[in-house]
Parts: structure tokens; sequence; C-alpha cells
């Protein structure tokens, strides 16, 4: 087996224009495949309360969404040996700043709805298979005490 002494470049927290990227899912595959990269996960935004927000992946929408990166995932590992993997990014926004957060569900293959708490999706990815990544990671500002919740120390929250 070959071993790879050239780094592994990896973009893990994409969006399209599923949600709010600029590029379509092709576009995107391509951008990265000739810029070389290895793998690309596509985390389109998964919204709460979905009803308030005109874009993202949602239930109505998800297996075209899934089918669309399954598409996009046999042309990228043909054409630019890409693996290009399925994925959600999970916006809890809330008013109270220690419910709000930001999570990315790396490997997720459907779809993963907020209608409960933050934790519940969570779990349920995690039991889909998926790797969870912090989308946007929390810093305390300078002598702020540490943050109370969980996700906040973990650096869930945008």
């Amino acid at each position: 087996m070959r071993r790879k002494v050239e780094p592994l470049l990896c973009e893990l927290h994409a969006h399209t224009r599923w949600s709010d990227g600029a590029l379509t899912l092709p576009e995107l595959v391509d951008l990265y495949g000739t810029h070389g990269f290895d793998v690309l996960a596509v985390t389109d935004h998964v919204v709460r309360p979905a009803a308030e927000v005109p874009f993202g992946v949602h239930e109505g929408n998800s297996s075209d969404y899934f089918a669309e990166i399954a598409a996009q995932a046999d042309r990228g590992r043909r054409e630019y040996d890409l693996l290009v993997l399925p994925g959600l990014e999970l916006t809890y926004d809330d008013p109270d700043p220690l419910r709000a957060a930001h999570a990315v569900v790396v490997g997720a293959r459907r779809f993963v709805g907020l209608d409960a708490e933050l934790e519940g999706a969570l779990a349920e990815a995690r039991g889909a298979g998926a790797a969870i990544i912090a989308a946007h990671p929390y810093q305390p500002l300078e002598g702020a005490d540490p943050p109370a919740r969980p996700t906040q120390r973990a650096g869930l929250r945008s």
C-alpha cells in the first residue's frame, strides 16, 4: 500500500446553494477537486425553526440533497480522486446564547432535524454514525467565567 508523504487536504465544513453557499454542489466539487483536496464534507444548514428561514436542508428536500451529494461523490471520486462526504450543519440559534450552537455532522446520510433540543439531534446524528464537529468554536471573553453548558465547553456555540 502506498503511503502518502504530503498532508491530507480536507474541508470538513462547506456550504452550497442548498443553504447560504455561493456555489452549486457540482461547482463546489470542481473547486476542491481542481485544487487537489482529498476530502470534502458538504454540510449545508439545517435551521431551527425551519419554517422561518427560506433556505437550508429540511425534511421536505433532504432526500434530493443527499441524492445530489451521492451523485457528486461518484463524480468527485472518478474525476479528482476526491472523497465527498455528506453532512449537515445543525444550526440551533436561540435568543439565549447559552442555548445557541452550530454543530457539523459529517457522514450524516439522512436528515437530522432540530424539532427537539440540540442534544437530541446530536444523539440522533451520533446514532446514525456521523462525526460531530464544533462548527464555530466558542471562546469566552478574556477574564470571563468558563461556560456552564457542556456544548459551550465543547465549542458548540456560535
